[in-house]
């Protein structure tokens, strides 16, 4: 599988050069981006980010057509489809893995790819610093007595079909408690796009700030954000049903809000976090 551009050059939609969303086949049609789909609400405008970074990676991620339903990893329908305001093109593997820190670590770990292969790695729940470097090379973990152990399997090259392997038992062996320890706490003034609203612990959720608009007169800051939930599935853009003339967008509680509501969990103002 070879890496797919959004574009060799500034599309119609404006988007920048050279992104890359590696599971898309080359054959696959470009889709609709995030950005193109969702306008800033009124009087707002995107907050700069820089170029090639993974903010900028997230506000351009390809969607599939408008009105496409999440499913689960078994093909079946999402009960809450009022939550959906769009579907990420990206595939839900078959195993009920990709849940809602799986969906945060695929990303990152997508992004991550298109970048430095080398670089990618997360910390299981155990503590294990599990590298896509070492995967490859034949370096892996086996769990017995819920301990984590050294582990050897075939060396391979580092493909994006190795990544795919790679992910499995990642999905396995980590979750929100990992990721949340993996991460650093910011402000939630402070929001950009990337960062993490994040509970570690069982259960959990994790949700991806996937961009972030500002309202220059009065320093609104509002949020688009994306998860996946359990059972595993499509990961979805979601909707601002308690706001629904914002569309997709959140509004960023101010000082005196201590919780930061989403469709399907309520997250605490502490909650938000970025990878370093």
């Amino acid at each position: 599988m070879s890496l797919i551009l959004v574009s060799a050059s500034p599309g119609p939609e404006g988007r920048p050069v050279g992104l890359a969303y590696p599971w898309l086949e080359a054959s696959t049609p470009v889709a609709q981006p995030l950005a193109a789909r969702f306008a800033p609400p009124a009087g707002c405008q995107r907050v700069p980010v820089a170029a090639s970074s993974w903010g900028e990676w997230l506000r351009w991620l390809p969607l599939k057509p408008a009105g496409t339903k999440a499913r689960l990893y078994n093909g079946q329908l999402k009960d809450r489809q009022d939550v959906v305001a769009a579907v990420v093109n990206i595939d839900v593997p078959p195993q009920d893995l990709q849940q809602c820190a799986d969906a945060v670590i695929r990303l990152r770990a997508e992004y991550g790819f298109s970048h430095d292969p080398n670089k990618v790695h997360f910390h299981l729940t155990t503590g294990y610093d599990f590298w896509f470097s070492d995967f490859v090379a034949g370096r892996t973990f086996r769990v017995a007595n819920e301990e984590v152990l050294p582990a050897t399997r075939p060396a391979e090259a580092p493909t994006h079909a190795a990544l795919v392997r790679y992910l499995v038992p990642t999905f396995g062996y980590a979750g929100t408690k990992s990721l949340s320890r993996e991460l650093r706490p910011v402000p939630l003034a402070q929001v950009q796009p990337g960062d993490v609203l994040i509970h570690g612990g069982a259960p959990g959720h994790a949700v991806l700030v996937v961009d972030v608009a500002e309202n220059p007169a009065s320093h609104q800051k509002y949020v688009l954000l994306a998860q996946s939930y359990m059972p595993a599935q499509s990961i979805h853009v979601l909707r601002n049903i308690d706001a629904p003339a914002l569309g997709a967008w959140f509004a960023v509680p101010g000082p005196a809000g201590a919780e930061f509501d989403t469709p399907e969990w309520t997250f605490a103002r502490e909650e938000l976090k970025r990878f370093e």
